[in-house]
């Protein structure tokens, strides 16, 4: 009866894993290891460490009072929820479109889509593949057929979770490649210096989504929510963090295994990675070929693939639900909402999310008139940079919120857990006023 019980509780956990294995793992965790070897591992090492109570609050709160950890920022005050609110409208669409860039590499790798169009004589054809991947997401996420997907992506999860092990353990028997002759190594040892603040650039970037974004905990909380509406099930707390801790620890364990790849298949490698998204999917998928073999090409391509859909999937649903509910809160406090109501409104989310995030990748990205283009990595850069800028602000808010006051007695995390959180306030504050002081 137990084991049935955890079932009923397991889900979210692996939907945040989902979303974390994607462009913090296939992409930024890959560049930290080609770019930087090992020397930033500890970087990935302490951003997992500090981020997790503020995770896990977002979980907890949603076990204990059955509500979203949005609706506990309302009970802070209105102006807590609506802060909020500003952060999300602030970073959704720069969050969406570098999901949706990364995703329309995989694709393009994967099948091909603006070689076929090219050859048809269109003038632009980069921009199909992001065209077809949102009107797909909005597709599925609009006819309710997500809990299809959903049973999808953990299987073809579960295959790039084994692939990235064997491919990890094989690069560790391997060692690292012979760095190429004249290759630097780059230099960490001052950041204040012009060269050094282009690598706290993207120490900033890196942290800011590792695991995901800090804001984002709040979606643990609604899938939490959701998945008690689905089963008719209140679990207990150990069953909500069990769920939610096996998918950070499967995440974080992943990240290491990226950077491992990444330093010992690409560093010192005199092939740079590449400024367009197909390009950087197809040295992914290459270097898990060299590790395991050709036979692994494809497989790898569309587990690779599936699991940025699923990526792209999450974040879309998670950014309308979580707009949706502001929305609840701050306009129909109150009011009862039927079905098609609610359902109307998340369609509607989801389309304009939709249409602002593609209109945000093309002038930043795809746009043919820009004379300079740094690649999609700078969109990556730039969103996951803004997600860490805002993380003391989630994280003081998750820590006030899991006080008895708000969830009661027995709900309450244990010392450990609030001693890391106050470390961690500290840790991202630090680097946040560094990062804006350079």
């Amino acid at each position: 009866m137990a084991n049935k019980n955890l079932l009923k509780a397991l889900g979210p956990g692996i939907l945040f894993a989902s979303t974390c294995i994607g462009v913090s793992h296939l992409v930024q965790s890959t560049r930290a290891g080609a770019v930087y070897g090992f020397d930033l591992i500890w970087i990935i090492l302490l951003a997992n460490l500090f981020k997790y109570p503020f995770f896990e609050y977002a979980s907890r709160y949603a076990n204990a009072t059955g509500t979203s950890i949005i609706d506990g920022y309302d009970r802070l005050g209105r102006w807590v929820l609506l802060l909020y609110g500003f952060i999300t409208l602030g970073t959704m669409f720069f969050v969406t479109s570098a999901v949706g860039v990364v995703t329309s590499g995989f694709m393009d790798n994967l099948l091909g889509i603006s070689v076929y169009f090219k050859s048809k004589g269109f003038e632009h054809p980069e921009i199909i593949t992001p065209i077809l991947l949102f009107g797909v997401c909005f597709g599925i996420l609009a006819s309710g057929k997500y809990k299809v997907l959903d049973i999808l992506i953990k299987v073809v999860g579960s295959i790039l979770l084994i692939s990235t092990l064997i491919a990890f353990t094989k690069s560790l028997i391997a060692g690292g490649i012979q760095p190429y002759d004249g290759f630097v190594p780059p230099d960490l040892s001052d950041l204040t210096t012009p060269e050094g603040i282009g690598h706290l650039g993207f120490i900033i970037a890196l942290m800011g989504w590792m695991p995901t974004a800090l804001d984002l905990s709040a979606w643990n909380s609604l899938w939490t929510v959701a998945r008690m509406k689905q089963t008719g099930y209140r679990p207990k707390l150990k069953e909500t963090l069990f769920d939610f801790n096996f998918g950070y620890i499967i995440s974080a364990l992943l990240a290491i295994c990226f950077v491992t790849l990444g330093a010992n298949l690409l560093y010192g490698s005199p092939e740079e990675l590449s400024g367009s998204s197909a390009g950087f999917a197809a040295q992914v998928v290459e270097m898990f070929t060299s590790a395991m073999g050709d036979w692994s090409k494809w497989i790898i391509g569309i587990a690779a693939f599936c699991i940025m859909f699923g990526t792209a999937i999450a974040v879309m649903d998670g950014y309308a639900r979580s707009s949706e509910r502001i929305l609840e809160i701050i306009f129909l406090e109150g009011k009862k909402q039927n079905l098609d109501d609610r359902k109307r409104e998340y369609v509607i989310s989801i389309f304009i999310l939709s249409v602002v995030s593609f209109v945000l990748m093309y002038f930043l990205y795809f746009d043919p008139s820009l004379e300079s283009k740094s690649g999609f990595k700078s969109i990556v850069d730039l969103a996951t940079s803004t997600s860490f800028v805002v993380a003391p602000v989630i994280a003081i808010l998750n820590l006030k919120l899991v006080q008895k006051k708000y969830i009661g007695e027995g709900f309450t995390p244990p010392l450990w857990k609030k001693i890391i959180s106050y470390f961690g306030i500290v840790f991202l504050t630090g680097f946040s006023i560094f990062y804006f002081v350079n």
